[in-house]
């Protein structure tokens, strides 16, 4: 008994010892919770992936000094929830996640580090996020190959990797996945995992213990995720969210070991609409009675091949404000798929005095979430804000709507804040948001997927401090002539404010009786009351604008055709709108139109093609449009349409992809 006693003495001193040695770190270790460690040895690694996606080069060369713990598994649903009970009420939601030893999910960067915090105050050690640098390292485990186990994913850790408009329920478990070579599981997929940096672009020099970005939107995640195409599973691989967000994707695991004191990298340089900005208030003149039509000229100037993180396949879906230094502000979607997880914000900006655009830039891109969509507004003071939606993943039916607000013309802008955060319907911006004369931001938002079935808005009355929608968790409405319901008939809904308060809106699909449909709601949007409007539907790739102009009309810019009708052999000779030229001679027009009301949308005797009618053009409206014919009686057949009223009159409308700019002498004039 003597020989073994001593025997274990000096098992335990060399144990000991070698802890010593190797920095106080253990190769293995287990805490309270039950949570196991492995020790990661220090080294050096190429980081990044020269054939990913833009965000992973360039490649560099990196160093990790010191070893730590890693967690072999993510955090468990019963360990976070030792931590905060109260998380039990989220598990299943959506169908995921539901047993105690299952991922834990519906957790936020800042939930994550709170659970750090209190178990590093209950066992006296140090528990944090790892770094992007400590995690790539560690999941890669010594392979250079696109995942840890070769250059495709295995099998084994298949969690329903397609995407898909819902979630498909899937085993989360934490040892349902096999280890890499250094013994961690589920590091491709299961759920993606927090780390500690702040996201932001690559720099090419060697590292050692790099720490990320010193500020900026999104914290970074890895690893990828249930009901994730493959190809965002990969050791390289980049993902981002909002520190506050929680989702179904996302969960963490966790280190044991001090925080590098690595400095942190300042932020990236400013986009191209972000630099040079003039600051000082612009003294717009006052609205002329001359006519004055320019345009259209190109806004959108994606360079041809352009793969990230603009892209040159398709761009779409704007939204446009005045700046209070008088420079135009316009930001689109860029992306390959309009559901694809790159799709990403982009912006130009037409400065006081130009007749041209600047160079597009990236405006705002959640890492590999789908940004879908945006929308601005200038209060006619200091301030703009920027309205958008941000799935969980891919596709637009996920997503929450988080607002962004600049004090310098669109320069600068706050840290996004997440105004509507249940990933779902109801949260895609339209363009057209506005201020009542209460003072409230109305903002409208599409309340599917389809094109059909209805408009949500959302409403703050503080200024945009606190957001409601009026309409959430009530029944789809019927749209009939005549009917009541919660929501706006059509989707791509224009709202006004009318003179008596109520509220008028437009919207695609939904036709009643064959024409556009109308709603109107004298309560802020808590029911509307459906008509058919005196306008022809409008259908895919389509969207309209109503607004109302500063001189006191509503302006309302359509199609006279549904889009339905431009594959058709007779087209444009369809159908068309019979207008008055300056002789009182009828004529029939084609393509995109603006109307006039005097009379709070109940007549509207103005009705003009937009178009400068000189002769005949050929032009690329960009996105579904394409190439297009324009000329005296045929303007824009298509467009995702938005429009801004500057103080000086003049109208700036946006389609797909072109600029035109006019005022109300000029609606007013009959045509040629």
């Amino acid at each position: 008994m003597k020989r073994i006693a001593l025997l274990l003495l000096i098992l335990s001193l060399a144990t000991a010892a070698l802890t010593v040695l190797n920095c106080g770190v253990p190769a293995t270790y287990e805490n309270s919770l039950g949570m196991k460690f492995v020790r990661i040895e220090p080294g050096s690694f190429e980081m990044g992936e020269t054939d990913g996606e833009f965000d992973e080069s360039p490649v560099h060369s990196v160093t990790l000094t010191k070893p730590f713990l890693m967690a072999v598994t993510e955090v468990t649903n019963a360990q976070y929830e030792a931590f905060d009970p109260s998380h039990k009420e989220l598990r299943g939601k959506h169908g995921i996640s539901n047993g105690d030893s299952e991922a834990v999910v519906n957790v936020s960067w800042e939930d994550a580090v709170r659970f750090c915090r209190w178990l590093s105050e209950k066992e006296g050690k140090t528990y944090r996020l790892p770094t992007e640098a400590e995690w790539e390292y560690a999941c890669r485990a010594g392979t250079t190959t696109a995942f840890s186990c070769g250059d495709s994913l295995a099998a084994e850790y298949d969690r329903y990797q397609k995407e898909n408009w819902s979630f498909e329920a899937v085993d989360l478990s934490v040892d349902s996945m096999p280890a890499n070579p250094w013994g961690l599981r589920a590091m491709h997929g299961g759920v993606e995992e927090w780390c500690q940096d702040w996201y932001g672009p690559y720099v090419p020099e060697k590292a050692s213990d790099p720490v990320g970005r010193i500020y900026g939107d999104f914290r970074v995640s890895r690893g990828g995720s249930h009901n994730t195409k493959p190809a965002y599973l990969r050791s390289a691989n980049r993902m981002g969210a909002l520190p506050g967000e929680r989702n179904v994707m996302i969960g963490f695991r966790v280190v044991i070991g001090k925080i590098p004191r690595t400095a942190l990298l300042p932020p990236s340089e400013p986009e191209l609409w972000a630099q040079d900005v003039g600051q000082e208030r612009y003294a717009w003149p006052e609205p002329s009675e001359t006519p004055f039509f320019s345009g259209p000229v190109s806004y959108v100037k994606v360079p041809e091949g352009s793969n990230g993180p603009l892209f040159s396949h398709h761009n779409h879906c704007p939204a446009i404000a005045a700046c209070p230094n008088g420079d135009v502000l316009a930001i689109w979607y860029t992306t390959n798929e309009e559901n694809g997880r790159e799709l990403a914000i982009a912006a130009s900006r037409l400065r006081r005095g130009s007749e041209s655009w600047d160079a597009p830039s990236l405006f705002w891109d959640g890492p590999d979430r789908n940004d879908h969509a945006s929308d601005l507004l200038w209060d006619g003071e200091d301030t703009i804000y920027h309205f958008n939606g941000i799935s969980s993943d891919a596709t637009w039916g996920k997503l929450a709507l988080i607002m962004r607000e600049s004090t310098d013309s669109g320069a600068t802008w706050s840290q996004a804040r997440i105004i509507m955060p249940e990933h779902g319907l109801r949260h895609m911006p339209v363009a057209g948001v506005f201020t009542t004369r209460e003072g409230y931001i109305v903002q409208p938002s599409d309340a599917v997927t389809i094109g059909h079935g209805g408009t949500a808005v959302v409403i703050s009355r503080d200024g945009g401090e606190s957001w409601y929608d009026p309409g959430e968790g009530k029944p789809a409405p019927v749209f009939e002539e005549g009917a009541t319901g919660a929501w706006i008939a059509g989707i791509h809904a224009g709202v006004v404010q009318l003179e008596d308060g109520s509220l008028m809106a437009l919207g695609r699909g939904d036709d009643i009786n064959g024409k556009m449909p109308l709603s109107l709601s004298d309560n802020m949007g808590e029911s509307w009351t459906y008509h058919a409007s005196v306008f022809p539907p409008i259908n895919g790739g389509q969207r309209l604008v109503l607004m109302r102009l500063k001189e006191g009309p509503i302006l309302l810019v359509s199609f006279t055709d549904s889009s339905e009708k431009r594959n058709d052999p007779a087209w444009p000779a369809v159908d068309g709108m019979t207008v008055r030229d300056k002789n009182g001679k009828k004529r029939k027009v084609y393509g995109m139109f603006a109307a006039l009301s005097f009379d709070e949308g109940k007549t509207w005797p103005v009705r003009k093609l937009v178009t400068p009618g000189k002769g005949r053009h050929e032009l690329d409206g960009g996105a579904w449009t394409d190439q297009f014919v324009m000329d005296e009686t045929h303007a824009e057949p298509m467009g995702y349409l938005a429009a801004t009223q500057a103080p000086d009159g003049t109208i700036h409308l946006i389609s797909s992809a072109l600029h035109y700019r006019f005022n109300l002498a000029w609606l007013n004039e009959p045509m040629p």
